[in-house]
């Protein structure tokens, strides 16, 4: 029985035993998943109408305790997350944003970009991969760059340590920074002028009067580029929000006597292949609301908590007094809809992903280097 709440969003998610599950070999199309196992549900395969279930992925990594489904690894496998999430993924609608001022900025920054000493490269510290241009390295070149992690408060001392030793390996200067309350920003000042400090040495043996190191500020929408510019100037001279699109045009500032900064709007692709990485900007709010379906990132969210050992299915069970068997995140968010949403599956879809960006289930990232 087909429960219509909100269009093609509710189809039914019955609960699949473990004994007809079968693994198989993916032929995933995306290179960072090759030869990767995932889960077949054969139950769904053949039961009429056809559900799209946001279920499966690789070897389940749950045991069954009553009506309680938790993981049981200590340490989550984020190659296997990844695989997990691409394979929910693969039958949703694809999250694609590209407001028209975006194409305008980037045709703007690729000049500017001959101007600047050292770029400042910003990203959300709770998905440093997904929050990169594909394009940044190729636009960049051999300039000086810095790579900033905002947002440090919102992930743990084990996932900070993790991601300075992998970028540390890759000999990237890294600083992590709290946007809102300005840690890191005398730090990262300090390195732009340390880096870009041969600029001034070269125009004196030229014969040239000294100026102030050029600074750009990149990254994704809604990564916190404004609110840090707004916190070494201890002004607010960006206008910054917290939601993605606010700055729509590039803005130069001046940071005392020797310190420009350029402040630019977000950047992403035309066209986002990464659906996994997609999924991520829009639980983590870094793209636009209107290009995607709100209920089923929040069914992905919930499936992705309940898999990581320090928030897990029980956590979200006893926040929102829902007792759902099985990992059917689309079946949890029914439920939420039903108990205090009149069956509004929007608005309980809503207050999952609000609940996340707040930290109601304590700070939790969700990519680590793999």
């Amino acid at each position: 029985m087909t429960l219509q709440l909100s269009g093609r969003w509710f189809l039914p998610c019955p609960h699949v035993s473990t004994h007809s599950i079968q693994c198989r070999t993916s032929p995933y199309p995306n290179p960072k998943f090759p030869q990767t196992r995932a889960l077949s549900a054969t139950a769904s395969l053949f039961s009429p109408p056809p559900a799209i279930q946001i279920v499966g992925g690789k070897t389940p990594t749950w045991r069954e305790n009553g009506s309680v489904t938790e993981a049981v690894d200590d340490e989550i496998d984020w190659a296997e997350m990844d695989a997990d999430l691409y394979y929910w993924t693969r039958a949703l609608r694809p999250v694609q944003w590209y407001p028209g001022h975006i194409a305008k900025t980037e045709k703007e920054l690729k000049e500017q970009l001959k101007l600047i000493d050292v770029v400042i490269e910003v990203r959300d510290a709770r998905i440093p991969l997904s929050t990169t241009h594909p394009q940044m390295d190729l636009w960049l070149g051999n300039r000086k760059r810095i790579l900033v992690l905002n947002r440090e408060d919102m992930i743990s001392t084990a996932d900070r340590n993790a991601w300075a030793m992998h970028f540390s390996r890759q000999g990237t200067k890294v600083v992590f920074s709290n946007g809102q309350l300005g840690m890191g920003t005398m730090k990262l000042s300090r390195l732009a002028k340390s880096l870009a400090a041969g600029v001034n040495v070269k125009r004196r043996a030229k014969g040239l009067l000294p100026r102030p190191v050029r600074a750009g500020i990149v990254g994704y929408p809604n990564v916190g580029k404004s609110s840090l510019i707004n916190r070494l100037l201890k002004r607010r001279m960006c206008p910054a929000a917290s939601r993605p699109g606010v700055t729509r045009e590039l803005k130069w500032v001046r940071f005392g006597k020797d310190l420009e900064l350029l402040d630019s709007p977000g950047i992403l692709p035309m066209r986002i292949s990464d659906q996994a990485a997609a999924i991520k900007l829009a639980i983590c709010d870094d793209i636009g609301e209107r290009s995607y379906d709100v209920a089923d990132v929040a069914a992905i969210l919930v499936q992705m908590l309940a898999k990581l050992p320090t928030v897990g299915m029980k956590a979200l069970q006893n926040r929102y007094k829902i007792d759902v068997d099985g990992q059917c995140g689309k079946m949890f968010i029914e439920k939420l809809a039903l108990r205090l949403f009149n069956g509004d599956v929007h608005q309980a879809a809503f207050r999952v992903l609000s609940d996340f960006r707040k930290g109601k289930f304590g700070w939790v990232a969700l990519e680590r280097p793999r």
